[in-house]
């Protein structure tokens, strides 16, 4: 009896399983982060769209802002 109930059990497991659905959100494209936001927040000297400016305000953050090893006495 347990065995055929185990049997059962692991049958109705395997159709749920089968009957998912892709849960995506569509065909939405998400923007590039050098894109950025157009408001008061961002730091001044970076303008938003303009991937230069990005990877300059990266590189000087990675290296003076974020380096732990270049801050240490």
């Amino acid at each position: 009896m347990m065995k055929r109930m185990s049997l059962i059990m692991l049958s109705v497991a395997a159709l749920t399983a089968c009957g998912e659905k892709a849960q995506n959100l569509g065909t939405k494209k998400d923007a590039t982060a050098f894109s950025g936001a157009e408001n008061h927040f961002v730091q001044p000297g970076w303008t938003a769209g303009d991937k230069n400016s990005w990877e300059q305000h990266l590189r000087a953050r990675g290296q003076y802002g974020m380096n732990d090893h270049s801050r240490a006495p």
